[in-house]
This record gives structure tokens, sequence and C-alpha cells, in this order.
């Protein structure tokens, strides 16, 4: 009599692809990156984003600063001797560090507009990872 063998697991099967982790080629050109380098309208238009953006937050600091300038004849206006230490207080503690905030608050915008104008034209698989916070 032969005698019967035990069934064999059943075969497996691999599965292989691409590697986690491994970075994929990036594409030999991105579309809007193209569209700049090449100077067309559509490019033009980008740019041009990238530039009204731009001035509108320097607009929007430059107004918030000079309005805060603007009120300092107001307060040096005043009678002599209430706006003595009231000078220096506008002058010494609230002027500088709302400037400070106000260049801050540029500096941030500025940098989030470029971060979104470099999102838009580069690939996704190259663009560098924000450090921003959306929004």
């Amino acid at each position: 009599m032969a005698e019967e063998q035990p069934p064999s697991p059943p075969r497996r099967e691999i599965v292989t692809g691409v590697p986690r982790g491994v970075n994929r080629r990036p594409p030999a050109h991105t579309p809007a990156r193209s569209e700049i380098s090449e100077q067309t309208t559509l490019g033009a238009t980008y740019v041009r984003a990238l530039m009204r953006s731009q001035l509108r937050a320097g607009l929007g600091a430059l107004g918030a600063l000079a309005l805060l300038v603007g009120t300092l004849p107001v307060v040096f206006s005043l009678p002599r001797s209430a706006s003595g230490p009231l000078v220096w207080v506008a002058i010494g503690l609230v002027v500088y560090p709302v400037m400070w905030l106000i260049a801050r608050w540029y500096v941030t915008r500025a940098e989030r507009n470029e971060a979104d104008f470099t999102g838009l034209v580069m690939d996704p698989a190259e663009a560098p990872i924000s450090l921003h916070r959306p929004g």
C-alpha cells in the first residue's frame, strides 16, 4: 500500500511593487513651472498673482504702521501737564511693540504667500516640508 502524504500547504503568492519610502522620479517638468520659465500668459498670471498678494500684505502693514504713527501727533498735542509721561509711555511702551507685531505679521504673511506659490509651482514629490500651519 502506498502511504498517503500529508496535504501540502497552499502556494503563497508574493506581490511586488515600488518599495515605500523610495522617491518616485519627478516628471520632467511641472506645467506651472514651465509656463513661468517660458514666459507665457499663464506664467505671467501666476507671477502677477504672487506679486499682488505680496503687495497686498505690504500695503496692509504700511497702513497699520501709518495709523499707529499718525495717532502720535494727537497724543503729543495734549496739554503739557497731562502729556509729559503719556508721551514716553506712548513712544516707549506702545509704539515699538506694536511696530514689532506689524513687522512680524508682514514677514509671516510674505513667507506664507511664497510657500503657497511654491506649492503651486513645484511637483508634490519635490515640495519641501512646510513648517507653517495651513490657512
